[in-house]
């Protein structure tokens, strides 16, 4: 028996206690991370003057964190009003871009440019529908000193002009409410010059086509009836096809309207769309132009459709383009407006 083991033996027998074993000795507290501030100094895009340095920026500051930081300095230049970008020439930083994910170092320069006046695009879009609304009507009551004297406050014989009141007062009413309850603007504003544009356009076109539609010497279609209920079968189901698009679109945004998603089709037969076209909004607001131009046979309004095809192609473009830039798995078979064609 060797030595440890008589030890061991002994101290059992003498009846002292065993050693306590060792307890694990507690880990070092781990060391706090090292905060990398950066430094940011904002110029103007144009002038290249200093305008402000922002000292001890924390990494996870957003572009719009900056902006705000940049509005306390300078109150009159509002986070709506500014535009950053990392070049004189680049394209503006968005507003949810985190300040360390930027190809930047700890120092930094970013170019201001001011945006101008900004104005909702909510409230933009109330005024351009409230106008036509109001002015249509003007026309169809037939207010004095639009017509001759004779014909003031008079009403049209002729149904059509009844129903495409009805129509034209539907399809503003609707956009008016989607407005209000429906619609989540991805950007808050817009230029305030913009508004001026928009509602020239807008109500100048409604006095137009006004004009002609409740004008006494109004013809009706040259079908008849057959023709208008035609079209207005057209307008009532692409008016719906519209609301529907709307509805699933802002399902799309609930959790946040810069959390874009690819919108697929629902339950909803007018949603099926979605399956050919990227846009099928403007597909159904084409399509209610339409039946309401075949309804009135109105050259005004037939130049208010093609005028709006033709802006709304080319939003439906970049919105195409848009999903084909974000999201690898796009389903390839849809066009921007119009089922394979266009």
């Amino acid at each position: 028996m060797d030595t440890l083991a008589l030890e061991a033996k002994v101290a059992k027998n003498d009846g002292s206690p065993a050693p306590a074993p060792s307890k694990p000795r507690p880990k070092p507290p781990k060391k706090a991370k090292r905060i990398v501030y950066f430094e940011v100094e904002i110029l103007h895009i144009k002038t290249r003057e200093k305008l402000m340095l922002l000292d001890k920026v924390e990494p996870t500051a957003t572009v719009l964190d900056i902006k705000s930081m940049f509005h306390k300095s300078n109150p009159h230049w509002y986070p709506a009003r500014q535009s950053l970008s990392l070049d004189p020439k680049g394209k503006p930083l968005r507003d949810e871009e985190i300040l360390q994910e930027l190809p930047v170092g700890t120092t930094t320069t970013f170019y201001f440019r001011d945006l101008g006046p900004q104005i909702a695009w909510g409230t933009v879009f109330l005024v351009e529908c409230i106008g036509p609304l109001v002015i249509y009507l003007m026309f169809y009551f037939r207010l004095p000193f639009i017509y001759a004297h004779k014909y003031e406050f008079t009403a049209s014989k002729h149904l059509v002009v009844h129903i495409a009141c009805i129509c034209h007062s539907f399809h503003y009413g609707k956009r008016i409410l989607e407005t209000l309850f429906v619609h989540r603007f991805s950007h808050g504003t817009m230029p305030m010059r913009n508004i001026f544009k928009n509602c020239f356009f807008y109500w100048c076109s409604a006095a137009w086509m006004a004009y002609y539609i409740n004008h006494p010497l109004y013809t009706p279609p040259y079908y008849g009836e057959k023709q208008v209920k035609a079209a207005l079968g057209i307008f009532l189901f692409c008016q719906l096809g519209s609301f529907s698009i709307h509805m699933a679109l802002r399902s799309l945004k609930l959790s946040g309207p810069k959390n874009k998603k690819i919108p697929y089709p629902t339950k909803n037969p007018f949603t099926w769309i979605f399956v050919l076209v990227s846009c099928p909004n403007y597909t159904y607001e084409l399509g209610s132009w339409l039946g309401f131009t075949l309804m009135t046979q109105c050259v005004p309004v037939l130049f208010f459709t093609v005028v709006g095809f033709i802006q709304m192609t080319v939003w439906a473009k970049g919105k195409h383009r848009s999903y084909l830039k974000e999201f690898k798995e796009y389903p390839t078979l849809r066009s921007p407006i119009l089922p394979f064609i266009l």
